[in-house]
């Protein structure tokens, strides 16, 4: 799996934190819903330091490089991420639960 983390300053938007909350509620969410191969996207902000970003968990690269929905983020805010980084995603648990699709790789390269 891989994760990308976009992170915005937004000290040269003239959209807020707030703002950015206000277009998620009302079309920033329904866009992402069907996405193939996306594990799952939540996005994120950092009041303190003025930044909104997003992380996305992919299935794969493949799943990454296919045509995506506007990013309408950079539109509002007005310029492309001030960060975004990709990596592997090595173990992911949810709900308590280590994810399958990684455990028994993870088990096999223990034992051997």
């Amino acid at each position: 799996m891989k994760t990308t983390i976009s992170w915005w300053n937004l000290d040269k938007s003239s959209q807020t934190i707030e703002s950015m909350r206000d277009y998620l509620r009302e079309e920033g969410v329904a866009p992402w819903e069907d996405v193939r191969g996306m594990h799952s996207k939540f996005w994120i902000s950092d009041p303190a330091n003025n930044l909104w970003g997003a992380v996305v968990v992919w299935e794969s690269s493949d799943a990454m490089s296919q045509p995506l929905p506007p990013n309408r983020a950079t539109e509002l805010i007005g310029y492309p991420p001030s960060m975004r980084t990709t990596f592997d995603m090595e173990m992911l648990i949810e709900n308590g639960r280590a994810g399958p699709w990684l455990v028994g790789d993870a088990l096999e390269e223990e034992h051997a």
